[in-house]
């Protein structure tokens, strides 16, 4: 979508240098950068390449205040200020329509400007809000009683599966392949037989506003009760979230990490790719797992900024120290 800088700079919050007329399409690299596209600038050791560039403006610090060779919009976070540029120029109007191969019942509620790619199909009682979109092959709901609500702004890539009694909210992007809402691992075990009989997984999956969960994800419903992820959280792809999982808002969660049933995540945890945590687990408020960190079932991790390592997971100073003891004690075995 073509914009101009005063328009960007106004929803950007930026101070803009130079001339507000010129407009962009695009934001790229600087070394792909081209006479319609932006490009940033986070310290001024790269501003004279920047300047040099074929960009027609750069977002920057306020080292570029004095620059008068190209546009400047002026930022405090120029990386932060560039990915939400990128957002307003991404183009939300492309093939705004329902497709006539999509299947949609007359019981759906759809929004204004909404788009249905080619065979997706929508179940009973489904809800999709204004300006969402939905996949070619997305499978949203069934004809059971229990409905699927979709808010505003919300991006479902192709092949996405939602199953009934998922809630999700306003701006939520689901990229291809993720299953939302499938029933649980939970199984009861007979002591006379050996034989296991499935526990009842007849809960809700709520996803809140700003979540973005990556390719072929699965999170699940709840067993009883709800797995709730919270507002701002990103997944990446090939993550699993069990049933009965509680995570907080803008926790940020690598590829291929596992998390079983009824753990708890709190606000603001970082965790890295493929770390496992086991059931009934509570990571606090603002802790890191390193990548593949394992964590036995029911500990609690705790220690805001701290970063944990290891299996089982322990402050990456204590994990250090044992590998550099294993070191000496290994060269003196020698």
């Amino acid at each position: 979508m073509k914009r101009t800088l005063r328009d960007l700079a106004e929803k950007l919050g930026c101070r803009l240098l130079g001339d507000n007329s010129i407009t962009v399409t695009s934001v790229s690299s600087l070394q792909s950068a081209t006479s319609d596209s932006l490009v940033f600038v986070e310290d001024a050791q790269y501003l004279d390449t920047a300047l040099g560039s074929s960009a027609a403006a750069l977002i920057a610090g306020d080292f570029a205040a004095s620059a008068t060779s190209k546009p400047v919009m002026i930022s405090a976070q120029p990386r932060l200020t560039f990915a939400q540029a990128a957002k307003l120029l991404r183009d939300p109007d492309r093939n705004r329509e329902i497709h006539p191969t999509a299947i949609v019942p007359a019981s759906a509620k759809i929004g204004k400007n909404v788009a249905i790619g080619p065979r997706a199909i929508l179940g009973e009682r489904v809800k999709i809000g204004d300006e969402t979109t939905i996949g070619s092959g997305s499978v949203i709901g069934d004809d059971t009683g229990d409905g699927v609500n979709i808010g505003s702004h919300c991006r479902i890539d192709p092949n996405v599966t939602i199953y009934p009694g998922t809630t999700l909210g306003d701006r939520v992007v689901v990229q291809a392949g993720s299953v939302l809402g499938s029933e649980g691992f939970g199984y009861v075990r007979d002591s006379k037989t050996g034989r296991y009989e499935q526990f009842p997984q007849i809960g809700r999956l709520i996803i809140e506003d700003d979540v973005e969960i990556g390719a072929n994800s699965t999170i699940d419903r709840g067993a009883l009760d709800e797995t709730r992820i919270s507002r701002g959280t990103k997944i990446d792809n090939l993550v699993h979230i069990g049933h009965n999982v509680q995570i907080g808002q803008d926790v940020v969660i690598a590829a291929q990490t596992g998390l079983s049933g009824s753990v708890t995540i709190e606000d603001n945890v970082i965790m890295g790719g493929q770390v496992g945590i086991a059931d009934h687990v509570r990571v606090e408020a603002g802790a890191i797992l390193g990548a593949q960190s394992g964590i036995p079932t029911k500990k609690v991790i705790r220690g805001k900024g701290v970063v944990f390592w290891g299996t089982p997971a322990r402050p990456i100073r204590e994990y250090l120290k044992e590998l550099a003891f294993l070191s000496r004690s290994a060269k003196k075995d020698h």
